[in-house]
């Protein structure tokens, strides 16, 4: 019996005795008080559902018929550290504090799930590597989720020890100083974060408020009211993309941090934790407009420094502990010991490749306390990108505990109109939860059926490798956009920036190199300029072709692959047996993202004069696709932001 029993994550340690012990029908639960009711209570749901026994809940000691006892033991010296034992006709939970009874019951949960009233014998000591194990969920890309949604993802996430929950914000606050800014986007009022802070709280999880302080303002900047505080109020042009509209804050206006402290003075009583995400990433007009001149005395990290150190102002004022993504303060090495001792850096990056370890080792070196923040990478895909994933997820647990991390953060963002379905980031907040609790135990574990039974709850044992597979299919047709998938560029792009790709592509490509050595120069070539003799005409093509509308590495024999490949891992779906209230859903939204992939490689085939389809064809696979996108959408999301997202289609549709 032992070893068939299986754990997400998996404990520390894990000591097997020869005696199973069958739980009695009659038994009670007992607590020493209230305080201990709602783990009680989360236990006794999971002796019901998966054992068929109903316990009831006793507060005292010494009672005769006592089934499971849950108990707070001081002697345990991890924060969060749980012990459960499994003998002598009962089980016994002592957390070190009441997350760590709640630790443990989930940890009993498991064990329910596989063998119901028959347990093994077992001892269990288990504390987690990170004490802060958190997922971000995008809510302004145009998806913003329902209340229930977000409730039912958190109570699923913190049956997986997952800790923290922040909410990245730019416009999706019911502000009511400020109402024309998420005028359309169905945002969270008030009421619903101070409703989802309480549900948190009651699952040992911590609500951060997240809420981006200079870049990514489009939505803000896009109104007349706003607009006089861009940095670049007329657009701006980067290497890769022309033509952008204003995003970022003129830093060296007091009316930047005057909009700040207004926005920080409505969004932070509605959220009881004491630390705040003021974000800080990706301003791309930073000095290059309005703080130009400011920028070229300064010089730019000093001008980024002294904005973040307003904010940080603003912060502490209000009692709180300042976060802050790291891209723009880690190039600049010098400025970084004079960060607040007391603020939280957000080391985040996406690729399997990003350099945690060097970036960790930099505020380590200078005493400021950091998180690692890998992602998901399910956004820019329709399915997910498993391999990166687990690879980017692994890195950062190997090098956030390597150099002292306080944190670790799971990215879930939604750029480019979050295509990819909710259930595709389930694979990522899964093994990045495993990894954040324990990485001795957990860094090399069988992924595929630990998503059957603890994520999918699939007693077929289909789900879990369905999932993990249809998130490789990245790999037969090249990449996409850094942070992206192919698929999704073949779509979105414009016919013909999709020709222009393909002719420099194969310019670029040279005899006897696979698609992946071509990727990594092209790559390279984006990013630090000509690996090889060509000219700045053709380096600024690549820039621009490559940088707006991905790497489409693709050629005809890998895009019928692709389809070939999404049927034949799909062939199992109806055969799936999930237990979750939303399984049908669950297939729909698998069923759609391989539908959208195939979608896209016969689009690729038929503007290269390839494969069967007509235009007309397609067109009207595209309506249908479309169709069952703004239907799916709406069971899991709120309105607001679905017709923008479905904007986003344009280019593909019109192209037939």
């Amino acid at each position: 019996m032992p070893d068939q029993t299986l754990f997400l994550p998996v404990p520390r340690k894990v000591a097997y005795t020869a005696d199973s012990v069958t739980l009695p029908a009659d038994a009670l639960i007992v607590i020493p008080n209230s305080k201990l009711l709602f783990e009680a209570k989360t236990a006794q749901a999971a002796l019901q559902q998966y054992a068929g026994l109903s316990w009831p809940i006793v507060a005292g000691e010494d009672y005769e018929h006592t089934g499971l006892l849950l108990e707070i033991e001081d002697s345990i010296p991890q924060v969060e550290g749980y012990q459960l034992a499994v003998r002598d006709g009962r089980v016994l939970i002592r957390g070190a504090d009441a997350s760590g009874v709640y630790y443990g019951v989930c940890t009993l949960r498991q064990m329910l799930q596989q063998h119901g009233t028959e347990l093994p014998g077992v001892t269990i000591n288990d504390w987690p590597d990170f004490p802060a194990r958190g997922i971000m969920l995008d809510i302004s890309r145009d998806k913003v989720p329902t209340l229930a949604t977000v409730k039912d993802l958190i109570e699923r996430l913190s049956r997986l020890k997952i800790n923290q929950v922040q909410l990245y914000m730019e416009h999706t606050f019911a502000f009511q100083k400020h109402p024309e800014v998420w005028a359309d986007a169905t945002p969270f009022t008030g009421q619903d974060i101070m409703e989802l802070d309480l549900f948190c709280r009651q699952h040992h999880v911590e609500l951060v408020p997240n809420q981006n302080s200079l870049g990514h303002m489009e939505r803000w900047l896009k109104l007349d009211r706003y607009l006089s505080l861009a940095e670049r109020p007329d657009g701006y042009d980067m290497p890769w993309r022309k033509n952008n509209k204003p995003t970022s804050l003129n830093p060296i206006d007091p009316g930047s941090i005057e909009l700040m402290s207004e926005i920080y003075s409505e969004l932070l009583p509605h959220f009881s934790s004491k630390k705040f995400n003021v974000g800080g990433d990706e301003p791309w007009e930073l000095g290059t407009g309005r703080s130009r001149e400011e920028m070229e005395r300064i010089g730019e990290g000093r001008l980024y420094l002294n904005y973040l150190l307003k904010l940080y102002e603003q912060v502490t004022l209000r009692r709180k502990q300042m976060m802050f993504w790291d891209d723009i303060i880690v190039k600049y090495p010098e400025l970084v010991p004079e960060l607040p001792y007391d603020v939280i850096a957000m080391v985040w990056g996406y690729e399997a490749d990003h350099p945690f370890d060097e970036r960790c080792a930099l505020f380590l070196g200078s005493s400021i306390p950091f998180y690692v923040c890998p992602g998901t990478s399910s956004w820019n895909t329709f399915a997910g990108r498993t391999d990166n994933a687990i690879a980017n997820l692994r890195s950062a647990a190997i090098n956030g505990l390597k150099h002292g991390s306080i944190g670790y953060l799971i990215t879930d963002w939604g750029d480019h109109g979050n295509w990819q379905q909710n259930s595709v980031s389930y694979l990522g907040f899964a093994y990045g939860a495993a990894v954040s609790w324990a990485q001795d135990t957990n860094l090399d574990i069988d992924l595929p059926p630990l998503l059957d039974l603890f994520v999918f709850e699939d007693e077929a044992g289909v789900m879990g490798k369905l999932v993990y597979d249809l998130g490789n299919l990245y790999r037969i047709a090249g990449h996409g956009r850094f942070n992206g998938h192919a698929m999704v560029d073949m779509l979105r792009a414009p016919v013909t920036a999709i020709w222009e790709q393909r002719e420099l592509w194969k310019q670029l490509s040279q005899p006897g190199e696979s698609i992946e050595e071509t990727y990594a120069r092209i790559r390279e070539m984006f990013f630090f300029g000509p690996s090889q003799n060509i000219d700045d005409a053709t380096l600024d093509n690549i820039r621009t072709t490559f940088g707006t509308h991905g790497f489409l590495a693709a050629d005809a024999d890998s895009l019928y692959q692709v389809i070939a490949e999404a049927d034949r891992i799909l062939a199992p779906l109806n055969s799936t047996d999930m237990q979750r209230p939303d399984a049908d859903l669950i297939k729909s939204e698998f069923q759609l993202a391989a539908n959208f992939i195939q979608h896209s490689a016969r689009r690729g085939l038929f503007l290269w004069e390839e494969g069967d389809s007509s235009g007309a064809d397609l067109k009207q696979e595209l309506t249908d696709l479309i169709s069952r996108y703004r239907e799916i959408w709406l069971a899991r999301n709120r309105s607001g932001g679905l017709d923008d997202s479905v904007e986003r289609f344009n280019n593909a549709l019109e192209s037939y």
